[in-house]
């Protein structure tokens, strides 16, 4: 029986030995040689293998002087099987075979370029047809599976849903088999990330040297995240700068909301003026999204945000590099800074648009609600400053959790929303949500929206782990505490996140778990919602639809 040899990328190419094909003749070729003196021909002598050739020859015979000089003399025709050719013509087709011969070889590389070629264009079709939700960006190179007939694929890819550039990336594994016309065929794929031999390596961060943080064990950074603090570099650099400064107002500690749509209102009002924003990168976690209860400060905004886009998108500089810039030019020049202090957020930006000065900082220090930052863009400077919110991007760091999530479901599942917690328990403002969102009431709504046995993903901030239980009757459940792993003490997220904290754990807040949530359910093919689904309630209170 014929055996087969592959290489992940070519077709199965049969191994049988080597033999003669019938039909098939073999010449003996004769090398005559012509005396330079006669012009008669002459005998060569016969080699013990059968073939006839004469390297070279003498017209004297060994009885004449050896100090005689010597006449060489070339094979002027060939004899093949009777038949007299010159040299020249047997040159030609000397030269002609082996042109032949290197074009056969030519074409047989062409051909297995060509099968490896279809063969791998079997994952793509693949992927195309079943994953609908993605756009497929590039493949790599693939490389051998576990067995023979496995290969691994490695591509990088986005989401539909999804509107930022952002690439992220799968393996998998591919089984192959013959199909009809003998052609090759994905005859099975397994999971996200199963295909472990395309698997990239993680690039390793350097120890710091001296009190630096040192890496946490396993630690590797995604080579597609450039977060790194930008710097003004030169004290020249500064100096021709201009800048808008904001110091902290009544929006620290305040909800993410709140903070958001402060912070792009300092940010549009910099892109007005056309200066660079002065940032503070630290945080404060509300209480209403910290296990603990209580404000948290000392945030890092790249654990929520995109700053990599940001920085590429807008003109920033952090605070702490300022700052010390901005002393340091103090102290080693007798010319101070230009600055204009702004104490009211009254003075809009306008009046600001002609301004000279090096730095405009304002200053937030009267009772709240007037030390909130987005109160610069009220009243007439809404018509001219803008928010812009393409710069503010979640973190890819938390998207990387969104998108395995949604990889473990092969991209293929429905959601549910269900909102529980504080709005559950008030009934003067939502009176009927508790009772609308028990596991029985949403079991009964699903059966009329969702298929049964479909990958159910539920976004919720209900606490109980179990109170969804009474759906898996029906429902394949995944919930977000399913994936805690991917947070978890060995995963990529905590040792990146780890290594902006100085080395230091950072828990997965529950800011971090809406967001997560939030994206998940936005990709779900079936999307129910509470306040448009599940209940009658109003999303913000009795009397406000």
């Amino acid at each position: 029986m014929a055996q087969y040899t592959e290489t992940c990328g070519l077709q199965p190419t049969r191994s049988n030995p080597s033999r003669k094909q019938p039909g098939t003749s073999s010449s003996t070729w004769t090398i005559v040689r012509r005396s330079m003196n006669t012009g008669q021909d002459e005998e060569p002598p016969t080699s013990p293998g059968g073939r006839e050739e004469t390297r070279r020859s003498s017209a004297f015979s060994e009885d004449e002087p050896k100090k005689q000089p010597l006449k060489t003399e070339q094979p002027s025709e060939i004899q093949a099987d009777g038949t007299r050719l010159k040299l020249e013509d047997v040159t030609t087709l000397v030269k002609g075979r082996k042109r032949v011969e290197e074009s056969d070889q030519e074409a047989i590389e062409t051909r297995k370029k060509e099968r490896g070629s279809r063969i791998w264009d079997k994952p793509r079709r693949f992927n195309l047809r079943v994953f609908k939700s993605i756009v497929f960006l590039e493949y790599e190179t693939p490389v051998n599976g576990s067995k023979p007939d496995e290969c691994d694929v490695s591509w990088r890819f986005r989401n539909k849903k999804e509107k930022s550039w952002r690439r992220y990336r799968d393996f998998r594994r591919f089984k192959f088999a013959f199909g009809e016309n003998c052609t090759y065929e994905v005859f099975h794929t397994s999971g996200w990330h199963s295909g472990v031999n395309a698997r990239r390596f993680r690039i390793k961060p350097r120890g710091g040297g001296g009190g630096g943080p040192k890496a946490p064990r396993g630690a590797g950074r995604d080579p597609e995240i450039n977060d790194t603090i930008p710097t003004l570099g030169s004290q020249t650099n500064f100096r021709r700068g201009k800048y808008l400064y904001y110091s902290r107002g009544g929006d620290y500690c305040k909800g993410m909301n709140q903070y958001m749509w402060s912070f792009l209102c300092g940010l549009g009002e910099a892109m007005y003026l056309n200066r660079t924003f002065v940032m503070d990168l630290s945080l404060c976690l509300s209480s209403s999204y910290s296990s603990k209860g209580v404000d948290e400060e000392g945030k890092d905004f790249r654990y929520y945000f995109d700053f990599e886009h940001l920085k590429e998108s807008a003109s920033i500089v952090e605070e702490g590099e300022f700052v010390r810039d901005w002393k340091k030019w103090n102290r080693s020049h007798k010319r101070k800074v230009a600055v204009r202090k702004v104490k009211t957020h009254k003075v809009s930006p306008l009046q600001l648009s002609k301004d000279k000065s090096t730095i405009i900082w304002r200053q937030f220090d009267a009772p709240e609600p007037e030390n909130y930052w987005y109160r610069v863009c009220e009243g007439e400077a809404s018509k001219y400053v803008e928010r812009p919110w393409q710069t503010l991007w979640k973190s890819k760091r938390l998207m990387n959790i969104v998108s395995e999530i949604s990889g473990k479901m092969d991209w293929d599942f429905d959601a549910v929303h269900v909102v529980r917690g504080e709005k559950a328990m008030d009934k003067k403002l939502w009176p009927h949500l508790d009772e609308d969102t028990w596991p029985d009431a949403i079991l009964n709504k699903l059966r009329g929206l969702v298929q049964p046995w479909r990958n159910l993903y539920v976004a919720t901030n209900e606490p109980f782990y179990n109170y969804f239980d009474k759906l898996r009757s029906q429902y394949k459940v995944h919930l977000l505490d399913d994936y805690s792993y991917l947070w978890g003490n060995n995963s990529e997220w905590y040792n990146e996140t780890s290594l902006l904290n100085n080395g230091k754990p950072v828990e997965f807040d529950g800011y971090m778990r809406v967001a997560v949530d939030t994206e998940v359910f936005i990709r779900g093919k079936t999307r129910v919602e509470t306040f448009n689904n599940l209940t009658m309630d109003c999303k913000d209170g009795i009397n406000t639809c």
